[in-house]
């Protein structure tokens, strides 16, 4: 009688495998690395309404956002310390009281994105929020300035 053949059944090699759990961990510690970062450097976008509402629902809350409108025509005043002024998206209103110098561009009826937060506790019925940051929305399409050739 005719022994069967001998079957052998491949196993990883354990340096190999310990190639594998390092990469595995390394790409764990990657990913944790990136999402944590992440969570934690997020500043939601929200226009003057959105904004107002979120804060009207939680009060207390003093998370970091954008706030998204345009400057009130005639609500500029300037401060020793910056600037404070009303944004509207056209239905609601908020006080913006901004600490530091505004951009170049800001003026009167200018599209802005501020960042900061909801002054906590504040229930007034323009509510204020206290931006560091001011950035000035504009188009798309980039026109350099006139030049005189003739010179």
């Amino acid at each position: 009688m005719i022994d069967p053949p001998v079957v052998l059944v491949a196993r990883p090699k354990p340096k190999r495998m310990r190639y594998i759990v390092a990469g595995g961990l390394c790409a764990a510690a990657v990913l944790f690395l990136i999402v944590g970062g992440l969570s934690r450097n997020i500043v939601y976008f929200r226009t003057v309404s959105e904004g107002v509402t979120a804060h009207g629902k939680a009060p207390d809350d003093t998370g970091r956002l954008r706030l998204a409108g345009a400057v009130l025509t005639g609500s500029v005043e300037r401060r020793p310390d910056g600037v404070t002024f009303v944004v509207t998206d056209g239905t609601t209103r908020a006080r913006v009281l901004h600490h530091g110098d505004p951009p170049e561009l800001f003026k009167d009826g200018a599209p802005v994105v501020c960042e900061g937060h909801f002054v906590k506790g504040d229930r007034a019925a323009v509510p204020t929020f206290d931006s560091d940051r001011i950035m000035i929305k504009h188009g798309a399409e980039y026109r350099p300035p006139s030049v005189d050739a003739s010179k």
